[in-house]
């Protein structure tokens, strides 16, 4: 029961009963032991070591566990994905002793607490069971006080193989629900898949991008809490009403009691500044759950804002539980305080803070890991740095892994990064029973409460390409035609609830005031999905179509919120999971395993487009470098003209910022945290003022972007050039940019531009000049990059101490610095150097003279 307490109605003249002591916490993280469950003959008697006891470590996975103990091969490694898939159809058990004092049993309660089980999973105190779980994404919690005595005690958690769990119950249905991706190891028929039915992350059944390690364990971290009379259950802090002059907050805190009883509660607030403020109320308690809502005001409130428009001031809110001057329990919130909407109007998808429209800038984020318990703050803080310094504002979390832990967004608030969150669910139809969405109900619940005060989330949506898959897919209309209209209307109305009523409803609960849309794409359910003309758009004509890269530049979206373009990563990430690089080719057994597009079928694809664009790679080094360049145009030309559609389009992130293992995928950083020249690349086509030049129908248009909130004087220039470097005509013109726009300039014919120059032997240089310095570059070519009669570009390298100095003798496109097996960064690469021009770059990392590559 939920009990209101308004302020005007606590009795501080009762006398609240002492609390016998604070909450204090035990960690179960660190050494557990794991083996087969007995239970489990089949697989016991196949793997005898593994039936026996062995070290594991919480939060974890029995895969993570195994690995260590060197029981079966590390799957991000050479063709070794195959030998770990039997862990996962295998029924497994994680056991410690929990030591138990008498001083521990004096308390109320004793709750064993879960953040995260994954996920069919029972746990047992001293041989009695005491909860079952079946959702990843909640956290579990039960009091253990009754289970528990003086000394050691045996906690026992049993887990679950989910595909055996489900397969009989999936093998048994007429028409199965359609799911993602088929396992590649015939542990589920075609079509036949458990992963639409289990609340899980779903990228560990695998993806087009992502192998298949169907992870089991305690996967986030466990606790004892002891506690008496009341705790913090929850706190929130919602903003009722922001202006210059005052923010009014509340603060809202869930307390839980074991019976009726008055206690004093504490709110403090500290500012950016330093200023602080502090209301201690009383209030009566009933036994259950009370919600208790407390006023706050800052007066002259400083506003989070994103990266590029301003600073990011957090605010700290204290709730605490206060006995006697000592306090018992506490809870604190970081938040910032800031507008958001989100502009629908004829079919726009732009989003507002504070007022003011962004253009969203940025990439997807897929999960960091397969195994998430071993990804360290280090590797989130260098993923979102990288974002932020290629000029990034926003990453979208996907739907299909798993909510991230709270130190991703407090990264985020802290760098400015605005963050698009989708509830975790990835392109599955979902069940349509009751059961199943009361369970997503308390998931989202939780997990709207945890995330919903972070101010770098400035959208929820309710999930990746759900809806918008049983609207268009092939396989979802035969699906449709199979089970009939009634099961149909059963199915699609079962999805339009949980995304169109339980999630938003979690989203208005929890974090009031930012807006919510049913999926990824959609347009709210006004109309048809995944258009240009309405709502948020995923386009994957260019590469999974097949389609020439000038596809992107067709049609201006109201929102891009997908679109993308393979490539290899960096040489030394695939050494590392190759074993070498001796004798490689794209369709080396090892390069198919790690390309999960069409089921190892992709290179195909990165030659395909190398073919249409580019020239034949001398040798399989050369191709890496090719399919890198090839990448980073295609997103840029993209990016670019995404911008130039500005205001009709208002948001642009590419598929994908990293990867889950060492892969040939989308990702502009790889598995080992290194720049592709995507990463590269991205840092110029987001610049903040930027010239886009698109060549298209025998004419080039230029279109000047600034991101600015004032309007400053600039020169736009565009020189033709031939071969030899001789300036061949020149276009110039002074202007003012205008703030938060695109503006076309200029557009030019060839035959008024280039005259009479031989397309393969004259190209154009695209010039923005503010203050007189070149903020932003493109080169124009008439012609596929593979006809242009480039000559060699004579570069030369000078090193000094952690500069390198790049010289060419001729237009030299797309110049990589490779480090090799030795490491090193460089502050920029993948540039393009005219005729006689050098650029100076910073090396970070050890420092080898590098081999240098160009187009």
């Amino acid at each position: 029961m939920i009990r209101g307490v308004a302020l005007a109605l606590l009795l501080a003249s009762i006398a609240a009963p002492a609390l016998a002591g604070p909450r204090d916490t035990v960690t179960l993280d660190g050494a557990w032991q794991v083996r087969i469950d007995p239970a489990d003959g089949a697989a016991a008697k196949a793997h005898p070591q593994e039936a026996r006891w062995l070290p594991a470590r919480v939060p974890g996975s029995v895969q993570e566990d195994l690995i260590r103990a060197h029981r079966v091969p590390d799957p991000f490694l050479g063709i070794n994905e195959g030998a770990i898939q039997w862990v996962g159809l295998t029924d497994w058990q994680f056991r410690r002793t929990l030591a138990v004092t008498p001083a521990m049993l004096a308390h109320g309660h004793l709750d064993l607490v879960f953040d995260g089980l994954d996920t069919f999973a029972s746990v047992w105190v001293n041989g009695t069971r005491l909860l079952s779980a079946d959702n990843a994404h909640r956290r579990w919690r039960a009091d253990a006080k009754a289970l528990l005595h003086a000394g050691d005690n045996e906690i026992l958690v049993r887990i679950a193989s989910p595909i055996r769990t489900l397969q009989p119950m999936v093998l048994a249905e007429k028409n199965a629900l359609p799911g993602e991706y088929d396992s590649a190891f015939g542990d589920e028929p075609k079509g036949r898949q458990t992963s639409p039915y289990i609340r899980k992350p779903k990228y560990q059944y695998g993806w087009d991008w992502g192998p298949r390690l169907v992870a089991m364990g305690i996967w986030r971290p466990a606790r004892l809490e002891a506690w008496d009379t009341a705790r913090i259950e929850r706190l929130q802090v919602a903003q009722d009403d922001l202006n210059d002059a005052e923010a009014r907050l509340t603060a809202r805190m869930t307390l839980v009691a074991d019976r009726a009883a008055t206690q004093t509660v504490r709110v403090a607030l500290s500012g950016p500044n330093g200023e602080r403020q502090s209301v201690e109320r009383q209030v009566a308690l009933a036994a259950g759950a009370n919600a208790i809502t407390i006023p706050l005001t800052v007066a002259r409130p400083q506003r989070w804002q994103p990266v590029g428009y301003g600073a990011q001031p957090l605010y700290t809110v204290t709730g605490a539980l206060v006995d006697g001057g000592t306090m018992r329990d506490s809870a604190t919130r970081t938040i910032g305080l800031r507008t958001v909407t989100l502009d629908r109007t004829g079919g726009a998808f732009a989003l507002s803070i504070n007022g003011v429209p962004i253009f969203a800038k940025g990439a997807n984020l897929i999960p960091f890991d397969s195994f998430p318990a071993r990804v360290e703050q280090s590797e989130m803080a260098h993923l979102l740095t990288s974002a932020r310094d290629a000029n990034m504002n926003m990453v979208r979390v996907w739907g299909g892994g798993y909510y991230l832990d709270d130190a991703f967004y407090d990264l985020a608030d802290r760098m400015g990064l605005m963050v698009w969150q989708d509830f975790m669910f990835g392109g599955s139809v979902t069940p349509p029973d009751l059961a199943y969405r009361r369970n997503v109900a308390i998931e989202a619940d939780e997990q709207t409460a945890r995330l919903g005060d972070h101010p770098s989330i400035v959208i929820w949506t309710g999930n990746n390409e759900v809806l918008s898959g049983w609207e268009n897919w092939s396989d979802r209309k035969a699906f449709k035609t199979a089970i009939g209209p009634d099961a149909q209307e059963r199915i699609g109305t079962g999805m339009a609830v949980l995304f169109d009523r339980v999630l938003r409803d979690a989203v208005t609960r929890n974090s009031p005031g930012t807006p919510y849309m049913p999926g990824s794409p959609s347009t709210d359910y006004d109309g048809p999905v995944d258009t240009d003309a309405n709502g948020d758009r995923h386009f994957w004509d260019v590469w999974s179509g097949s389609k020439p890269v000038e596809r992107y530049l067709d049609g201006c979206p109201r929102f891009m919120s997908e679109y993308g373009f393979q490539s290899m990563p960096t040489l030394e990430t695939i050494r590392n999971f190759a074993g070498s690089l001796k004798g490689l080719t794209p369709d080396s057994p090892v390069m198919k395993a790690h390309q999960k597009f069409l089921a190892g079928e992709g290179n195909a694809r990165l030659q395909l487009y190398l073919d249409q664009r580019l020239r034949p790679a001398k040798d399989f080094a050369d191709f890496v470098y090719l399919t890198q360049v090839n990448q980073a145009q295609a997103i840029g030309m993209a990016a670019r003209h995404h911008r130039a559609c500005r205001p009709v389009t208002m948001g642009s992130l590419f598929w994908q910022l990293n990867d889950v293992w060492p892969a040939v995928s989308w990702a502009s950083i790889d598995h080992l945290g290194r720049w592709k020249l995507l990463q590269y690349e991205a840092r110029r086509m987001y610049a903040p003022q930027a010239i886009v030049a698109e060549h298209k129908d025998g004419a080039t248009r230029i279109a000047l972007v600034s991101d600015a909130q004032q309007a400053m004087p600039a020169t736009w220039r565009v020189t033709v050039r031939d071969m030899t470097g001789a300036t061949l005509a020149t276009r110039e013109g002074a202007t003012s940019l205008a703030p938060l726009s695109s503006t076309d300039v200029a557009r030019f014919a060839d035959t008024d531009l280039f005259g009479a120059a031989d397309p393969a032997r004259s190209y154009a240089v695209a010039e923005l000049l503010v203050g007189g310095t070149v903020v932003s570059r493109e080169l124009v070519e008439r012609g596929a990059p593979k006809d242009m009669a480039y000559p060699d570009p004579g570069l030369t390298l000078r090193r000094k101490g952690d500069t390198l100095t790049i010289t060419a003798r001729n237009l030299a496109r797309a110049v990589m610095l490779d480090f090799g097996a030795a490491g090193g960064t460089a502050s920029d690469n993948g540039f393009d150097l005219l005729p006689g021009e050098s650029r100076t770059v910073t090396i970070t990392g050890p420092m080898p003279t590098p081999r240098t590559l160009a187009r």
